[in-house]
Order: C-alpha cells, then sequence, then structure tokens
C-alpha cells in the first residue's frame, strides 16, 4: 500500500507545466538600449614631447697653443732686458742721491766742526789777551838797570796759570816721579846713588794735561843706576 502511495505521488509530481504559461523572455519587454553612451572628448595627449636643446657637444677641441715660431721667446727676452734697465737706472739715481746726500753730510760736518774749533779758540784768546796787555805793560815799566820787575812777571804768570786751570789745563808733576812713558819723554839718562832707577831727576820742559787727556808730555832726565 505504501508503495503505490510513493507511486502515486511521484506520477503526479511528474506531471509537465502548463505549456501556456509564457516563457520570461516572450512577456517581458525588450531592454532600452538608452542613447548610446557618450565616449567624451578624445584623450588629450598633451603637448607634443619636449626633446629638449640639441645635445651640446662642448667646446671645439682645444688644439695647444700655435706652434711658437720664435717670436714669443724674443718679446720675453725684450721685457727682461727692458726691467732690468729700468731697475739699472732706478738703482744708479738712487746711488746718485746717495752719494749726494752723504757728500752733503761731510761737508756739513766739516763745517760744524771747524766753527767749532773757532769758537773755542776765540774764547781761549779772548781770555789770553788781558795776559798780553799785562806783559806789554811791564816791557814799558822803566825799570831800574833795564831788566823787567820780576814782581810783575810772577803776577802775569800766576793769571796765565789760573786761566790754564778755569780750561782744564793742569801741569803734570813729573820731577821725582817714576817715569813714565805715557807722560814723560826723556831725553837724558844720568847715572845717580842718590836716586833710584828711572827716578825723574831733572824737568827740562813742563808737561800738561787737559782733563783725561795728554796735551804735553814732560820733556824728562832720568837716573840710571
Amino acid at each position: 500500500m505504501l508503495d503505490e502511495h510513493n507511486t502515486e505521488q511521484s506520477e503526479d509530481d511528474a506531471t509537465p507545466p502548463d505549456e501556456t504559461a509564457a516563457s520570461p523572455d516572450e512577456t517581458a519587454a525588450p531592454p532600452d538600449d538608452g542613447p548610446p553612451p557618450d565616449d567624451g572628448p578624445p584623450p588629450d595627449d598633451g603637448p607634443p614631447p619636449d626633446d629638449g636643446p640639441p645635445p651640446d657637444d662642448g667646446p671645439p677641441p682645444d688644439d695647444g697653443p700655435p706652434p711658437d715660431d720664435g717670436t714669443g721667446a724674443d718679446r720675453s727676452e725684450t721685457d727682461d732686458i727692458d726691467r732690468l734697465q729700468r731697475e739699472r737706472d732706478e738703482y744708479y739715481a738712487r746711488l746718485i742721491r746717495t752719494t749726494a746726500d752723504f757728500d752733503n753730510y761731510r761737508k756739513r760736518t766739516d763745517r760744524e766742526r771747524r766753527d767749532l774749533t773757532e769758537h773755542a779758540a776765540m774764547v781761549l784768546l779772548t781770555d789770553l789777551l788781558p795776559l798780553v796787555d799785562d806783559l806789554e805793560r811791564a816791557l814799558a815799566v822803566d825799570a831800574q838797570d833795564g831788566t823787567v820787575d820780576r814782581r810783575g812777571v810772577e803776577i802775569i804768570h800766576k793769571q796765565l796759570l789760573d786761566l790754564m786751570a778755569r780750561r782744564g789745563v793742569a801741569p803734570i808733576e813729573a820731577l821725582g816721579a817714576d817715569f813714565d812713558p805715557t807722560l814723560h819723554q826723556a831725553v837724558a839718562h844720568e847715572a845717580s846713588e842718590a836716586h833710584r832707577d828711572g827716578e825723574v831727576i831733572e824737568e827740562l820742559r813742563r808737561g800738561y794735561t787737559l782733563r783725561d787727556r795728554l796735551l804735553r808730555a814732560s820733556m824728562v832726565k832720568v837716573a840710571k843706576a
């Protein structure tokens, strides 16, 4: 029984569909394709590609200086000669100026030295004039027996020594001193037992010093043992 029931249900399920039903394709309205699609403006390819400036091949190759035909060396040698001649002229002019300056300096110092010497001599001679006046007065005096008064001569001698002392002149004390070749001039030697060897036993001419310098050496006689 069960099998029959299943068999019947199976047959019912197998009934073909109604052929009168419209197929989807037949009943549906055809699709509206609408206006054709707008493809828009044609694509902008932009400006044409810039190929840039033409390639720079650089400066033309340097073939080096032109061959020296000898004129460059001659010009350089001429410039050196001109430069040396200018330096020579400059040094010569400087030498002339220096020589002239030195000559002027020498003349100026000689003139100053001569003026100084003459001034010193003038001052000394001015101081000596009063002594000359005294000597002339002493000689003009009538003396007894035709001789000059000794006292007048002694006074004049003292005045002269005082004048020399003011000028820095001092007599050298040589008598009795040992012989000194820097101060004494030995003109004679005499054997003497009463004096030591080398002692000045007589002063023939007095010597003088001007401050620390020898003005005149004493002329002396020296004892010899």
